[in-house]
């Protein structure tokens, strides 16, 4: 008899302590914490990425930076370092700085689901979004404030080039996104607030009545319910205008 009530007592005792352990560990393991962590199909353009992903509220894109295109700032040892001479931009004769491309850890956050800004955030000199290839884009200033007129004679074949760190990255129109491997009128990429950036066309036809920020808003190929984006042109500001439409995420190099 004292054996069994013993283990009676036993029994309960170890029913309790189980029961607590298993409300704890519910409470301190919550499920699907982001949300709904899926990538939108629309990412998937991104053939530059080494990694896309998302938490529910941010994408996160992972790229090396370096261009799939040939380039005069590649080392010659390099299968895609290629001549150039002759013209670029704008007519403007070409002349090679002193660069080389290199390969970096770039971690673009961008916001999944990306709303207009309270207050404008004015775009930092750096990567302010990533095109399609995994190269940043830069904005509309070679220093601060400070117009890319003396840098346009240094843009290569397709309108890009290298800081002094080998960081390559595109002002102006990414010239091989819009004539090689997409057109004039494609996504060309996102700026860091999560908002779509687009060709210098649409229908054909170049883009008109873009805002202070360089972007307007209705449905795309991509978006068909309708997205603010911005555009590339070839005037100033170029890519963006008056700082970011969107609150802007982070970039990591």
């Amino acid at each position: 008899m004292k054996f069994n009530k013993s283990y009676s007592y036993l029994t309960i005792l170890s029913f309790f302590v189980f029961t607590n352990c298993s409300k704890d560990e519910d409470i301190a393991t919550p499920s699907n914490p982001g949300g709904n962590t899926e990538v939108p199909a629309v990412y998937s353009k991104i053939y530059g990425a080494t990694s896309i992903t998302s938490d529910g509220t941010y994408v996160t894109i992972k790229t090396n930076g370096t261009p799939d295109h040939k380039s005069v700032y590649y080392p010659t040892s390099s299968a895609l370092y290629e001549n150039f001479s002759g013209t670029t931009f704008d007519g403007i004769n070409f002349r090679k700085n002193p660069n080389t491309i290199s390969s970096f850890d770039y971690s673009f956050k961008i916001p999944l689901n990306p709303t207009v800004a309270t207050n404008h955030a004015a775009t930092p000199l750096g990567a302010i979004g990533v095109s399609l290839n995994g190269v940043p884009f830069f904005n509309q200033y070679a220093g601060p404030n400070q117009p890319l007129t003396d840098e346009f004679q240094s843009f290569d074949k397709y309108w890009g080039h290298p800081t002094g760190n080998g960081t390559f990255h595109y002002h102006i129109e990414p010239l091989y996104l819009t004539t090689v491997t997409a057109t004039k009128s494609a996504l060309l990429g996102f700026l860091l607030d999560g908002f779509p950036v687009y060709g210098p066309e649409e229908d054909g036809s170049e883009v008109t009545g873009l805002d202070q920020f360089h972007g307007h808003a209705h449905a795309t190929e991509d978006f068909p319910d309708g997205i603010y984006h911005y555009h590339v042109t070839n005037s100033a500001p170029y890519i963006n205008g008056n700082g970011y439409y969107g609150t802007p995420g982070t970039v990591t190099q």
